[in-house]
């Protein structure tokens, strides 16, 4: 069964005032297609080394990583529909309970953006409800909303969606569209979602001063594969 208690909200404030704490807050994230089994042992071996949140991985690496993971702290985080959303939502829940099995103990999903472009609010919200209930009660969900595609109107519908669907994060990108995290977003989401659901700022982060920026705004994780960079106080030239 989930542990709420393991999986949930950390308060913003700590963050901003311990900032040795910061790596919890960073999903380190390696999703590249050519990404090889050397470089997701390094992955793991980092997020051990640096006690991250999480280490978010394409699905055929979750055993893998759940393996060398074991008897840790960091979390085996990957990505559901990925990273088009495009998927139906049947593909989508059996993906989690795949994943799921495989040792995953939180997912993040794509919602099915044409459908929310085209206004059609069922289609979206059974999407989101899919991998909620093959994931209830066994891992954490975040709905990844990819704003860079959408209108501030569809953002927040979005979010309400992803909440009525009882999801546990709302996310703002994959990394792999046409933009990632801003502070405005964050803040929009924040504002819409309330103070009981996460919020996590994903693609662009890459210095300690943006990762404060999005906690101000209202994130409560940080999805990045600069997270080596950021614990370090170094600004990261390239990644997602």
């Amino acid at each position: 069964m989930l542990d709420r208690q393991r999986f949930y909200l950390i308060p913003v404030r700590s963050f901003l005032i311990m900032t040795s704490n910061i790596s919890k807050l960073i999903d380190h994230t390696v999703l590249k297609a050519d990404t090889t089994k050397a470089q997701i042992e390094k992955l793991c071996q980092e997020a051990k080394e640096h006690n991250f949140a999480s280490v978010c991985v394409n699905p055929t690496w979750v055993k893998l990583c759940s393996t060398l993971l074991q008897g840790t702290d960091v979390l085996v985080c990957t990505v559901i529909g990925f990273p088009l959303g495009a998927n139906t939502k049947e593909v989508k829940g059996f993906e989690t309970s795949n994943a799921i099995e495989n040792g995953a103990q939180e997912v993040d999903m794509v919602i099915n953006i044409g459908a929310l472009k085209d206004g059609d609010v069922e289609t979206v919200e059974q999407d989101i409800a899919s991998v909620v209930n093959a994931a209830k009660g066994k891992a954490l969900v975040k709905v990844i909303i990819e704003t860079s595609l959408l209108t501030n109107e569809e953002k927040v519908l979005a979010s309400k969606l992803s909440v009525k669907a009882g999801a546990d994060y709302v996310k703002t990108s994959t990394g792999f569209s046409t933009g990632g995290a801003t502070v405005e977003d964050v803040a929009l989401m924040r504002k819409t979602v309330g103070p009981d659901i996460g919020v996590k700022a994903s693609g662009g982060v890459r210095d300690i001063a943006s990762v404060n920026e999005m906690v101000k705004a209202g994130a409560t994780r940080i999805g990045t594969s600069n997270g080596i960079t950021i614990v370090q106080g170094n600004v990261a030239t390239e990644g997602y």
